[in-house]
């Protein structure tokens, strides 16, 4: 996972509610255990739709979507995460995240920033002409026009993204003490050791 600390450009105001894993990628596309190719049926339904902001040209290598409450909603397909990675997307700006798409969004390396409706309406406007920045380490969404949201965020998440740490990355950093713990083991029941 690569590790995220800031996310600079054009965001892609698409701003609508209760968005669920379904319109984020069809289950169609859920028969491949590939995470690449996806962001081509990413918001299929939507792209139907004439003028929508994902075939916008002036929105084309947005990589910070931003969406209206309760993004992710729906079943817990990590497939959605795969296809935002895949479209070049590396955070999502809502005001409330569904739980499960909010674990799988980290657990993928995008970062899902938490903001009061207020704030994303300032930036769906700002994301119209200009870009917004996203700086983890200090847990802040800033614009050029001095816009400054501040965001809440997990502290071992933070962590986690920062360092571009996913579950094998975590289980990698313990890898001399699970080594360890593994010659102890055998040492003491090596009637358990292969």
């Amino acid at each position: 996972m690569k590790p995220v600390s800031t996310v600079h450009g054009r965001a892609i105001p698409f701003g609508r509610k209760n968005v669920d894993t379904d319109i984020i990628i069809p289950a169609a596309y859920l028969k491949t255990v590939s995470r690449e190719g996806l962001g081509a049926g990413a918001f299929e339904t939507v792209r139907a739709e004439e003028g929508n902001v994902f075939d916008d040209p002036e929105y084309a290598g947005g990589s910070i979507l931003i969406a209206g409450d309760n993004f992710g909603c729906g079943s817990s397909r990590e497939h959605a995460a795969w296809a935002l990675l895949d479209l070049g997307i590396t955070a999502v700006i809502a005001p409330s995240f569904s739980d499960i798409f909010s674990g799988n969004a980290f657990k993928n390396g995008i970062l899902a920033v938490e903001l009061p409706r207020e704030a994303v309406d300032r930036l769906m406007e700002v994301a119209k002409t200009d870009p917004i920045t996203i700086d983890l380490e200090n847990q802040v969404v800033t614009t050029p026009f001095q816009d400054r949201f501040a965001f809440p965020l997990d502290p071992f998440r933070k962590h986690c993204l920062m360092a571009g740490l996913d579950e094998i990355g975590l289980t990698m950093k313990s890898e001399a003490a699970i080594a360890a713990y593994e010659n102890k083991i055998a040492a003491e029941r090596p009637w358990l050791a292969p």
